[in-house]
């Protein structure tokens, strides 16, 4: 069938309406044939007024109107979904993750709930790739499993007989290695700490196989994965994204080296995927610099993000650098991830090399020198809507700290999914002020500064987040200063959707429900609006769409 009016015609109109101070999406006087119409639900746009609608227009993967459902009559559609007054949003960017290809000898940790299942896990892949081999993992944590601590190396020992076994902690910032992972990285209970890490000593002075934020002294061991086994796994992992509602990433550190895969998986998915930004670490400019004078902007799928620096650790070992002490551990408090002098020389190497920046800063310390040094480099070299950003923000810094990241436009990526995953582990390292405004999102906001809302895959599932930040509850119901930090559901919602497509320089093609816009929506079970907030973790993803195309649905 012949299209009357094609997407372009029709957002000039829309254009000119807006321009001439008509704030509503008008339909047009004439029949149009689209692709696709979502109408009686609750539409949320999540435009600059939060508008709730009840249609949805489509077309050529972009969102031609919204409104009430007497749009219709302006169109006619290849497809009609009847959505039965269920709530339709724009899908999820999680503006701060990692997604990965994982090699055979890997086992998934996520959801382990004992360190028995967790020993389990190693003697049946023990079985599978033989004796011998390296067996690494990722995901356990000590707050969720039965036997209420960490898994040390005797675990690992009694399950993998002659295998090697290195396990990282959810976050990332320790790992758990077994005795002849530390006998062939020839570390022993005399060896000293790396620089920034700690190789964790019992009582006794005995390694414990522990080791905090440097694992790669005995990583750097594992054999490196085939080509084929990581884009295989990426693409799964990826496709997987989609049923959790999350169209769009950022993935926050990769080399340049590791883009052409991505490039090739983008090229040849047979499964749908979500739109990716990669995060390259600074180690080589010129690496970085030949990626992007060969892929320009990208595509509407795949792009460069901003650059990655870590100033610090995070708080699962802990190790993140902190003004004051830890509780009742001396003097420690914690580590920059890099001498002072190296990091501010990154920070402003970047800067007035024109690159924007996802800065990891989790303790108030690094906080308050990343702010301290970009808004230096900032005022001697001004640059127009830099966008520059903070990653995590764990800790609430000084009021002073704060205002000076809204002089100077200084944005946050924010995780209060750490809030609810990480409880016990604030619980045992910080006390009293520090401790109810971990993860503050309220406050930053009210001096001013973006806050985006993201997962940093602890887990990556954006309904824990939500969660998160409008009840401040940890895992076992514990309020965190719930009238201080606490945001409301449409607070959040746009700080996962539309705030989310703002650091990355998106916020005009996505992260909203407005005319012109990609169609990356999601249908939700239930509406997140009224929901009573303890059931927000409750509500499942129904179906999800990316450019029009339904990519998952919940059978």
């Amino acid at each position: 069938m012949t299209k009357i009016m094609r997407p372009a015609t029709l957002l000039t109109i829309a254009a000119l309406l807006i321009g001439c101070g008509q704030a509503e999406q008008v339909a047009p006087s004439i029949t149009m044939q689209v692709d696709l119409i979502l109408t009686n639900g609750k539409v949320l746009t999540v435009d600059d007024n939060f508008t709730i609608h009840d249609t949805v227009v489509v077309d050529d993967g972009l969102i031609v109107a919204t409104g009430a459902a007497s749009i219709l009559n302006n169109y006619q559609a290849d497809a009609v979904i009847d959505l039965e007054g269920k709530t339709l949003m724009p899908g999820f960017i999680d503006s701060h993750t990692h997604i990965r290809g994982r090699p055979q000898r890997y086992i998934e940790l996520g959801d382990v709930t004992s360190i028995a299942e967790i020993q389990d896990l190693i003697r049946a892949k023990v079985q599978e790739i033989g004796e011998g081999e390296w067996i690494t993992g990722y995901g356990w944590s000590e707050d969720e499993l039965d036997e209420g601590r960490r898994p040390l190396r005797q675990d690992l020992d009694s399950a993998a007989g002659n295998n090697p076994v290195t396990l990282t902690r959810a976050g990332g910032h320790s790992a758990v290695v077994s005795t002849l992972a530390l006998e062939l990285a020839a570390i022993t209970d005399a060896t000293p700490d790396p620089e920034g890490g700690v190789i964790e000593r019992d009582e006794n002075g005995v390694a414990n196989g522990i080791i905090r934020e440097r694992q790669n002294i005995v990583d750097r061991l594992v054999p490196d994965s085939t080509y084929d086994e990581l884009i295989a796994s990426l693409e799964i992992n990826l496709n997987d994204l989609l049923s959790k509602g999350i169209t769009s990433i950022t993935d926050a550190s990769k080399a340049p080296s590791e883009y052409a895969m991505w490039e090739e998986l983008y090229e040849n998915a047979q499964l749908p995927l979500p739109r990716s930004a990669i995060q390259f670490q600074w180690f080589n400019p010129e690496a970085i610099a030949e990626v992007k004078a060969r892929v320009g902007d990208g595509t509407d799928f795949l792009k460069i993000g901003p650059i990655k620096v870590f100033a610090d650790g995070g708080f699962t070992g802990p190790a993140a650098y902190t003004l004051e002490p830890y509780v009742n551990q001396g003097d420690y408090r914690g580590y920059l991830n890099m001498p002072e002098a190296e990091l501010v020389t990154h920070l402003n190497e970047i800067h007035d090399a024109g690159w924007q920046m996802g800065i990891h800063a989790i303790g108030d310390a690094a906080i308050v020198l990343v702010v301290n040094t970009l808004a230096d480099a900032l005022e001697r070299n001004p640059r127009l809507d830099h966008r520059h950003y903070l990653n995590h923000f764990s800790m609430r810094p000084p009021d002073f700290t704060m205002e000076l990241m809204a002089e100077h436009d200084i944005h946050i990526t924010q995780q209060p999914n750490f809030t609810y995953t990480l409880e016990g582990r604030y619980s045992e390292n910080l006390d009293g002020w520090r401790l109810e405004h971990n993860n503050p999102i309220r406050s930053p906001m009210e001096h001013g500064i973006t806050v985006a809302i993201s997962s940093d895959i602890l887990p990556i599932g954006p309904k824990v987040g939500l969660y998160a930040a409008v009840t401040r509850k940890g895992m076992t119901g514990r309020e965190f200063a719930y009238e201080d930090e606490a945001i409301t559901i449409e607070q959040a919602i746009r700080g996962y959707t539309l705030t989310g497509a703002y650091l990355n320089f998106e916020e005009e093609i996505k992260g909203s429900l407005e005319v012109g816009k990609f169609a990356d929506m999601i249908v939700l079970s239930d509406d997140i609006l009224s929901i009573d907030p303890e059931r927000i973790m409750d509500i499942e993803i129904e179906q999800t769409y990316v450019a029009g195309k339904l990519v998952y649905a919940n059978e």
